[in-house]
């Protein structure tokens, strides 16, 4: 493989892939709606794969094409309208990317899907990529969706498929929870987080873009789905004082028990959001490392430091 093609080539984690790609040797097209931020010897394509017309009269000669658009996360959505919008993007526009794929002679699709796919929440046993799928949310269900359909469109097929479901990806300027942990530590915010218990795995974006690339060639990656992580879980408590030692800052935690936090997220209508602060969600890597012959090559403590060296 030796000329991939990145789609969401300008996110958090696509510009993170394509840099790397670039200094791995790899010849990059980088396929998004408006290109910004450009990367020197990325190939650009600006298109919205929504589009039914997407790539319907060209495609780029690509080995490779790495998955990592979509819609994500919306706070506060729970309707039929906000699946459709979900389906829309996370699966239909997926499916026809893979079938113009498949018709140009793409050899691998790597599908960059999310730990949501297996559930929400872990008790006793971590997840595994043989755990009954249980996706919790719209955006979860869309993802699943895409999965069944995408193995369905490759199954006897010269295309291969490889999925990969990552929990949390952190990094510099990372979105979503992260970001707004990290925003409460630079404020000084107190935060009454200071005595959980939970066991939460993350995977940094470095450890993720590693594994990403692992897949694009290793030939026991075929039509296998993966489950990233950096091999280490923490607490939130242990998360967010890793985050204020990272940052140089102390992080002002205030130990208040669990119980009486989901108490207080039950009245107010927050227990999604309390189940991700207070919930475990654990994942098995085993099979990624022994089939892939990989390992993380940062620990969380790394990580969380190249952070903020990188945002300095």
């Amino acid at each position: 493989m030796t000329h991939v093609m990145v789609t969401g080539a300008s996110g958090f984690v696509g510009s993170a892939l394509c840099r790397e790609l670039i200094q791995t040797g790899y010849s990059v097209t980088g396929a998004l709606r408006r290109a910004r931020n450009k990367i020197p010897s990325v190939t650009y394509i600006e298109t919205d794969l929504v589009d039914s017309d997407a790539f319907a009269h060209s495609f780029p000669a690509v080995d490779c094409i790495v998955h990592l658009a979509g819609r994500a996360h919306v706070v506060g959505e729970s309707t039929e309208d906000s699946f459709a919008a979900f389906r829309e993007v996370n699966r239909d526009a997926t499916l026809r990317l893979a079938s113009r794929a498949l018709d140009a002679g793409v050899k691998r699709f790597l599908f960059i899907s999310s730990i949501g796919v297996n559930g929400a929440v872990t008790y006793d046993l971590p997840f595994t990529e043989v755990s009954v799928p249980e996706p919790h949310s719209d955006y979860a269900r869309s993802k699943y969706e895409a999965e069944v359909a995408l193995q369905a469109i490759v199954r006897g097929s010269g295309m291969e498929l490889v999925i990969i479901r990552p929990p949390l990806v952190y990094g510099p300027g990372a979105p979503g929870n992260f970001g707004s942990l990290v925003r409460w530590i630079e404020k000084g915010v107190p935060l009454p987080l200071g005595a959980i218990h939970n066991k939460r795995s993350l995977v940094g974006v470095d450890n993720l873009v590693d594994l990403i690339i692992r897949c694009i060639d290793h030939p026991a990656a075929a039509n296998q789905v993966f489950l990233a992580g950096d091999g280490e879980d923490l607490s939130t408590t242990e998360l967010l004082r890793g985050v204020g030692k990272a940052m140089g800052k102390s992080a002002r935690l205030i130990p208040v028990p669990a119980g009486m936090l989901e108490f207080g997220a039950a009245l107010l209508g927050k227990m999604a959001m309390a189940q991700q602060l207070l919930g475990s969600l654990q994942v098995d890597i085993s099979k990624t490392c022994e089939l892939l012959d990989w390992k993380p090559p940062y620990t969380v403590e790394e990580g969380l430091r190249r952070c903020f060296e990188r945002s300095n």
